[in-house]
């Protein structure tokens, strides 16, 4: 079997491109800090996405984190030194790019191994399938980072565990290991971790033996069904707390839990 792999220079990381059988590989690369995403990683993905329909024998993308992890989302120490208008110009462009390997006219498959984190659960829920390992564990801590969750992050979730599940996962911050997370409905599949790769080429390779067509028409017929007014995130609910968001941010780089001052506004 036939692989062809580009390796893209990130800073000290690295997004991976496979091709094979009919299938494109995308593998985030950055394994001493979870996989985590720089804002040149997040430019680099998107080019890459888009990248995958250059070649017509391409049918299907999996998305991969490699060793451990999916990816734990965003680089947090990079919104350590920039202001709030930087931050939430980069949420956009972050945004931007999950949106991208959303729309994608072929099947994305996620494949995920470890966490799935903030951003990375967003990037994970942009998948048309995702198949995790009993290892896999997804969260979204936004609450400790003073990240306000925008309208189109909030709907993904929404849509596959529903309103109230939805509150329960960002208010606890919790993380749902892979049985929980499967259960709930944000894995289609659970496997053991010895398997997940090899699983995952074999879905994607059955996948990829339908109609093109046929799998266009559904992602289309699908996203009408469930995007009653696909740009709302724009002009929404920013993605970052004005009072919140630094004192997050900070507290993550120094290690403690934050303390936030702010009272809430009475009704």
């Amino acid at each position: 079997m036939q692989v062809r792999t580009t390796r893209l220079e990130a800073e000290e990381a690295k997004i991976i491109y496979q091709e094979t059988a009919g299938l494109a590989i995308i593998t985030i690369h950055r394994p001493q800090l979870k996989n985590a995403l720089t804002a040149n990683m997040w430019d680099q993905l998107a080019k890459i996405a888009l990248r995958t329909l250059e070649n017509p024998k391409n049918k299907v993308l999996l998305l991969r984190g490699s060793g451990e992890n999916f990816t734990a989302g965003s680089d947090i120490k990079e919104f350590n030194s920039i202001s709030l208008e930087k931050a939430e110009e980069a949420f956009v462009h972050m945004e931007r790019t999950i949106s991208t390997i959303e729309n994608l006219p072929i099947p994305v498959i996620g494949v995920i191994n470890g966490p799935a984190m903030g951003a990375g659960l967003e990037l994970a829920l942009a998948c048309d399938i995702r198949i995790g390992s009993d290892k896999a564990k997804m969260g979204i801590p936004v609450g400790k980072l003073g990240i306000t969750l925008n309208n189109k992050f909030a709907k993904r979730l929404v849509d596959l565990v529903g309103p109230s599940a939805t509150k329960d996962f960002v208010f606890t911050g919790r993380m749902y290991k892979a049985e929980e997370a499967f259960k709930a409905g944000m894995l289609n599949y659970l496997v053991a971790e010895k398997d997940l790769n090899r699983f995952a080429i074999r879905m994607g390779k059955l996948v990829a033996g339908m109609s093109p067509d046929s799998l266009l028409a559904v992602k289309r017929s699908v996203k009408e069904c469930v995007d009653s007014a696909p740009a709302l995130w724009e002009g929404s609910t920013p993605f970052v707390s004005e009072t919140d968001f630094s004192e997050g941010v900070r507290a993550f780089v120094e290690k403690r839990q934050p303390v936030f001052t702010r009272q809430l506004p009475k009704q």
